[in-house]
């Protein structure tokens, strides 16, 4: 038995000591070991982005009950659950916190933290946007993940780690309406006014140009409001199209050229509508001399 483990284990590229139960109870290995093309690439995604997170996490001084980590729109939790398997377990100090909306999926992770013994995971019944009031939560939160969170609840994401402080944020952003929409409302105003417009005269272009920008806007206001900002691929497209992987760290400089530059792309496609809703304090941060 101990053999076949190890083939196991050697087979996906899993670590010494990492649990097979887990990856069993999360559907991504059957009873026999074995894994199937669609887990095995899912597998492969939330690896990359745990290795990513594990060296943030290490620069989080283990006291106090940090680190703390929330993780938004967990959906069935496989990124906290073999964050907390790798990282938090042995450390004896630390806190994981799944935000998601579908009441049963919290009630199964909640079930299974119990039966695992990860008693220092906790899942919530909660949108990312009502999070940050949420009295179930602490004040800070070091270290804010939000994985294919569905079009605004990476807005939410992004929101909530601004209220909690976070010291880090690692973002892999889904599907994104909301400015497509806007651009889709605004087409006919714009397609007189500037030959930019072009860019998402077609619905498919307009789709693909919405996601571009909805990130773009994403960093700069990241930037404005005092992270330094790094986009990369989180796994090759052979493995997903949804690929970009944003990271924030807090540096605590914000940058009024990011907010100058942010407000003047909103203007140039017609966007100004979204301002206070996504990006607050940018008026109060391209008017302070000391930025």
């Amino acid at each position: 038995m101990k053999a076949a483990k190890q083939n196991v284990h050697e087979e996906l590229g899993l670590r010494q000591g990492q649990s097979l139960e887990l990856l069993q109870e999360l559907h991504i290995l059957t009873r026999e070991g074995r894994i199937n093309q669609d887990s095995r690439r899912k597998l492969k995604q939330v690896f990359h982005l745990v290795q990513f997170i594990e060296k943030l996490l290490l620069e989080i001084p283990a006291e106090g009950g940090h680190p703390t980590l929330a993780d938004h729109g967990a959906g069935k939790s496989y990124l906290g659950f073999i964050l907390y398997d790798l990282f938090f377990r042995e450390r004896g100090q630390g806190h994981i916190y799944g935000i998601e909306t579908r009441a049963e999926l919290v009630d199964k992770s909640r079930e299974l933290a119990r039966r695992l013994g990860f008693d220092r995971m906790g899942f919530l019944h909660l949108s990312a946007a009502d999070a940050a009031d949420s009295a179930q939560l602490p004040e800070k939160i070091d270290v804010v993940t939000a994985l294919h969170a569905c079009d605004t609840a990476t807005d939410d994401a992004i929101a909530f780690g601004l209220r909690k402080h976070a010291k880090f944020m690692v973002l892999v952003p889904c599907c994104q309406a909301e400015v497509a929409s806007c651009l889709r409302d605004q087409k006919a105003l714009a397609l007189a006014r500037t030959p930019l417009s072009e860019l998402w005269r077609h619905p498919l272009h307009t789709r693909e140009l919405g996601s571009q920008v909805t990130n773009v806007l994403r960093c700069l206001y990241l930037e404005a409001m005092g992270y330094q900002v790094t986009v990369t691929e989180l796994v090759g497209w052979e493995h997903s199209m949804k690929n970009e992987l944003i990271l924030a760290r807090w540096t605590g400089q914000r940058k009024r050229a990011a907010a100058d530059r942010l407000r003047a792309i909103l203007v140039e496609f017609g966007l100004e509508a979204l301002e206070e809703r996504r990006y607050p304090g940018l008026r109060k941060l391209g008017s302070d001399s000391n930025l």
